[in-house]
């Protein structure tokens, strides 16, 4: 969706499954020095128009960001062991 800068800039994951949105991730720093992911961004169904305007204004606070959409069969699954292995 959106290519970043090789060496920083943050990563969004957008979930769908079927091109329906399920979910957006970000992987944010913990206070132990890892990272985490975490949900962030426009609710369950969202609109394309949603999802855009949602990407545009985080680009304007970091415009080194990396966009990333996986479709995928088992969204659910994926968003849960994601956010809880981090």
């Amino acid at each position: 969706m959106k290519r970043g800068d090789e060496e920083r800039g943050s990563l969004l994951l957008f979930v769908s499954s079927r091109g329906r949105h399920i979910a957006c991730l970000e992987r944010v720093l913990d206070l132990g020095g890892g990272y985490a992911w975490q949900p962030v961004g426009p609710s369950e169904s969202a609109s394309s128009a949603e999802l855009a305007e949602f990407l545009a204004r985080r680009t304007r606070f970091d415009e080194d960001c990396w966009a990333i959409e996986l479709d995928i069969a088992d969204p659910e699954r994926f968003i849960a062991e994601t956010t809880s292995a981090g």
